[in-house]
């Protein structure tokens, strides 16, 4: 497993994480994914670009590296340095106001960034379906719950969470409920990924200020409660 991902010098890896390791969620995601030569791939939340940068180098394809948080000119540089700047297109954008056609892109994929737009229930119809060609798929990985907590936080959590966990956490189930509703898609897969202490590990050990917060809420959680939640749809 990781043979991919692994390739990638872990020093420009580590510098570059927002959360757990999204290259190597995104190898276990697109293991369900029909990624061909010369498709158009939308990579939404992308951050600093590593999954743009691992899309284009081990699958070919062209990828618009679209993100909120990171701006354009930021991960142009990021690209270049990875001589990938025939390959991936820096974006700055907001999920809601994204600046692309309908039916544009082959694949729609996010991970590790849907939770803070996509838990809106219209989302999914909205928004980012409609980029997707019929027949194209649409991937999503986001940190989440083994179960909903329905009564209370778990009182070795509660010193760790804040109102955004509440909106932006869920489980398989939770994602799977929400997508549903929509007539746009339909979902052969989701399911918890089994790199998620891998991924998690790697997180864990980057200079990074929210990666050291995290580790004592880590460490609390003990394999009890958090998970990695991935769905793939198929645009109808």
């Amino acid at each position: 497993m990781f043979t991919k991902s692994n390739k990638y010098d872990f020093d420009f890896v580590k510098e570059n994480m927002m959360g757990p390791n999204s290259m190597k969620i995104l190898e276990e995601m697109s293991e369900s994914l029909k990624l061909e030569k010369g498709m158009r791939i939308l990579d939404l939340g992308c951050g600093r670009g590593l999954t743009s940068i691992f899309l284009a180098k081990e699958y070919d394809v062209t990828v618009f590296a679209t993100d909120l948080w990171i701006s354009a000119t930021d991960n142009y540089e990021r690209i270049k340095s990875m001589g990938l700047e025939d390959k991936i297109i820096p974006i700055h954008a907001e999920a809601h106001d994204l600046p692309f056609a309908n039916e544009f892109f082959d694949v729609a994929i996010s991970v590790d960034a849907y939770h803070y737009f996509g838990i809106e229930a219209d989302y999914l119809t909205k928004h980012f379906a409609p980029l997707v060609k019929k027949g194209g798929q649409i991937a999503v990985a986001v940190p989440g719950l083994k179960k909903e907590f329905t009564n209370s936080i778990p009182a070795e959590l509660v010193p760790y969470w804040c109102d955004d966990m509440s909106l932006t956490l869920h489980s398989c189930d939770w994602w799977y409920n929400i997508w549903k509703t929509s007539d746009l898609v339909t979902i052969p897969e989701f399911k918890e990924l089994n790199c998620f202490e891998e991924a998690w590990k790697d997180w864990l050990i980057c200079d990074n200020d929210f990666a050291r917060r995290d580790i004592g809420m880590m460490e609390a959680e003990g394999g009890n409660y958090f998970n990695l939640v991935s769905i793939i749809a198929t645009k109808l």
